[in-house]
C-alpha cells in the first residue's frame, strides 16, 4: 500500500501572507479611485474647448517654471538693466524695454510666477473659507445655519473688488496681502453652493445609517458629506482661479501689489505711469494685458470642462 505525500505546510507572515480584509479594501479602494480618473479622463478629452485651456495652462506653467533658466533672475534689477529706457522692439528685445530699460519680454515670463502664484493661492484660500462654511452651515441647520448664512450674504451683496482694496490698502504691501485680500473676499458663492450640496447629501439615507450607528459630527462631515461636495468644490477651485487672477491684476494696477516682486498687473501699472499710451508704446502695455486675459480664458474653459464631465445635466457644450 502506497501513500501519497502530503506537501509541507508553511507558516506565512503577515507581511508574506495572502491580503488580509484590510488590505483588500485599501486595494479596492486605490482601484475604484483609479478607475474613476480614467473615466474622468475619457470623459474630460471629450471636450475640445477643455484640452485647449489644458494645453495652454501647462505651456505658461512650464513658461513660469523655467523662468529662472529662460531669462535669469537678474531680469528685474532696474540697476544692472541691459538696454536704454523705452526702447521700441528690436531683435535683442523683442517686445521692447521698460521706463529703466529692462527687457519687457523676460519681464513678461518672470511676471507668470507671480501671477500664477497669487491666483492659485487665492482661489484655494477663498474655496477652503467657502467649503468650511458651507458643510458647517448645511450640516449644523438651525440658527446656527442661519447667521452663517447672513455673514455670508453680506460678504456677497459687497462688491469684492472694494473689499480687497480695503484690506489691501490698510495691511501691508506684499504678496501674501494680496493673497489673503482675495481669498476672504470672494468666498461667499462657493459657500452658497456647497451648503445647497451638503443639504442635499444629508437628506440621503446612508447618513441616517451613519447617524444611527453612533457617527458623529466630524465622521459624517469629513467622511460622507466632504467627498460628496470635492467635485463641486474641484470645479468652483478652477472657476475661482481666472477670477483671482484678475484681481490680482486690478490690486497691482492700482498701485496696491508688492512693489518688489514683477506682475503683470504690475507691468500695466507700470507702463501707466510711464506714459507709454501717450507715447504709442503698446508694445508695453499689450503683452501683460494679453496674458492676463489667455490665462483667465484658459482656466475658465477647463473649469467648464470639467464642471460638465462631473455634472453632465448641466449640458456645457463641448
Amino acid at each position: 500500500m502506497t501513500t501519497t505525500p502530503t506537501p509541507p505546510t508553511t507558516k506565512t507572515s503577515p507581511q508574506d501572507g495572502p491580503a488580509g480584509p484590510a488590505q483588500t479594501a485599501r486595494s479596492l479602494a486605490r482601484a475604484r479611485r483609479r478607475h474613476s480618473a480614467a473615466r474622468f479622463w475619457r470623459s474630460y478629452r471629450s471636450h475640445r474647448t477643455g484640452l485647449f485651456g489644458l494645453a495652454a495652462l501647462a505651456l505658461i506653467a512650464l513658461t513660469a517654471l523655467a523662468a529662472p533658466l529662460l531669462v535669469g533672475s537678474d531680469v528685474q534689477s532696474v540697476t544692472n538693466a541691459p538696454g536704454a529706457a523705452m526702447e521700441k522692439p528690436s531683435a535683442e528685445f523683442p517686445l521692447g524695454t521698460d521706463q529703466f530699460g529692462r527687457s519687457l519680454l523676460g519681464l513678461l515670463v518672470w511676471g507668470a510666477r507671480i501671477s500664477l502664484t497669487v491666483g492659485l493661492l487665492a482661489a484655494a484660500l477663498s474655496v477652503a473659507i467657502g467649503t468650511l462654511v458651507g458643510i458647517i452651515a448645511g450640516h449644523y441647520g438651525g440658527w446656527f445655519s442661519t447667521v452663517l448664512m447672513r455673514i455670508t450674504d453680506w460678504f456677497l451683496v459687497m462688491p469684492t473688488l472694494v473689499l480687497a482694496i480695503v484690506l489691501a490698502t490698510v495691511m501691508s504691501r506684499n504678496i501674501w496681502t494680496v493673497v489673503i485680500a482675495i481669498g476672504v473676499t470672494s468666498w461667499p458663492t462657493t459657500a452658497r453652493l456647497v451648503r445647497a450640496q451638503t443639504i442635499a447629501v444629508e437628506s440621503r439615507p446612508y447618513i441616517e445609517r451613519a447617524k444611527a450607528l453612533g457617527g458623529g459630527h466630524g465622521h459624517i462631515m469629513n467622511r460622507h458629506v466632504l467627498p460628496n461636495v470635492m467635485p463641486l468644490v474641484l470645479a468652483q477651485t478652477t472657476l475661482g482661479i481666472s477670477s483671482a487672477i484678475l484681481t490680482e491684476a486690478t490690486l497691482a494696477f492700482l498701485g496696491l501689489g508688492d512693489p518688489t516682486v514683477v506682475s503683470w498687473g504690475g507691468m500695466l501699472q507700470d507702463a501707466r505711469e510711464a506714459g507709454a499710451v501717450s507715447s504709442g508704446h503698446w508694445s508695453y502695455l499689450a503683452p501683460p494685458g494679453i496674458a492676463i486675459a489667455l490665462v483667465a480664458l484658459a482656466f475658465t474653459l477647463c473649469g467648464r470642462a470639467v464642471e460638465s464631465v462631473l455634472n453632465p445635466k448641466l449640458g456645457v457644450a463641448h
